[in-house]
């Protein structure tokens, strides 16, 4: 029955690529929708997202819109049975959301109705929760606001970073999304509206939220590291450098209180320590201003006054 279906699938990053490959497997995919190619570096190298290149790979025509709400007519030309997306990028316009007659559904990277939004995973790691899961769900004309028809639930361990959940993630996707697909195309899947009372958002990360505040406590900045752990990756200014972070440690100590928040309060051969509002962060792992990332223990062969300073030194944190 899957291998009929006529599917479109819309998405980009690597996120997206086991839930293609999952399609690719067992049923009729039409064709691929990705964002632009990107041009990137000094030589201005042009770059497919990972799902061109799964497309690419299978001999499946691929669509790459600049607007898809002014550019879709390709799409429904396909005529296809479903559209699926998974981290596509793009609003979806009505046109093509009341095309299919399985309608266009989306498989999100959260419990909705919590984190809507385009970096749900950043953010379930960064806001210190337990849970988080995939939802699939029918698309509307809001963001990730559509009727839920099934979920899958994991624990956020203490050890994840964003890109270790990132992978979990991704697999559940695929294989959540290919046990719902039967009930969706039979008409017996759940469609439970989601309660407005619980929504929150997991927006795309800003810029301003990947410096570390010292003064907040050292659990928080811990979840911010892993939760923007590779990508993009949080950090701090050491001289007026920045040192980005991917690997630290809360301490349990409390002699240093006479010392000021975001102070290198100990230095030992394999890490240095920072002061929080209520203890130290350890830090571990580092990329420095211009360097490839590195254990600390290579930084501080190089760097080896830094006790006593003061790390973000003057910086005015945003409200």
């Amino acid at each position: 029955m899957l291998k009929d279906l006529k599917v479109v699938f819309m998405g980009t990053p690597e996120f997206s690529v086991p839930i293609l490959q999952m399609l690719i497997e067992n049923t009729n995919v039409l064709g691929v929708v990705t964002q632009p190619d990107k041009v990137v570096g000094r030589k201005k190298e042009i770059v497919f997202s990972p799902i061109k290149q799964l497309a690419i790979e299978n001999n499946i025509p691929v669509f790459q819109p600049i607007k898809i709400r002014e550019d879709y007519q390709s799409i429904l030309d396909l005529n296809p049975d479903i559209i699926i997306t998974a981290a596509y990028g793009q609003i979806i316009p009505k046109q093509i959301l009341d095309y299919p007659k399985y309608n266009c559904i989306n498989v999100h990277a959260s419990l909705l109705p919590k984190l809507r939004g385009g970096a749900p995973i950043h953010h379930a790691i960064i806001d210190g929760l337990d849970k988080t899961g995939i939802t699939i769900m029918y698309m509307d004309v809001g963001m990730d606001s559509g009727d839920i028809i099934a979920q899958e639930e994991i624990t956020i361990l203490k050890t994840d970073t964003y890109q270790i959940l990132h992978d979990k993630l991704s697999q559940i996707g695929a294989t959540l999304l290919l046990k719902t697909l039967p009930s969706i195309i039979e008409g017996t899947n759940q469609r439970i509206k989601q309660d407005l009372k619980e929504v929150t958002f997991g927006y795309n990360i800003k810029r301003e939220e990947e410096l570390l505040n010292f003064e907040d406590s050292k659990e928080k900045i811990y979840n911010q590291i892993r939760g923007l752990n590779p990508d993009p990756g949080s950090y701090f200014l050491l001289d007026n450098k920045i040192i980005k972070v991917y690997q630290s440690e809360k301490i349990e100590n409390n002699n240093f209180q006479d010392h000021k928040n975001g102070e290198i309060v100990l230095v030992d051969k394999k890490s240095f320590s920072i002061k929080t509002k209520n203890g130290l962060l350890k830090i571990l792992e580092i990329k420095p201003e211009g360097k490839n990332k590195m254990p600390v223990i290579n930084y501080l062969n190089g760097n080896k006054n830094i006790l006593g300073k003061i790390v973000n030194e003057g910086v005015k944190y945003e409200k």
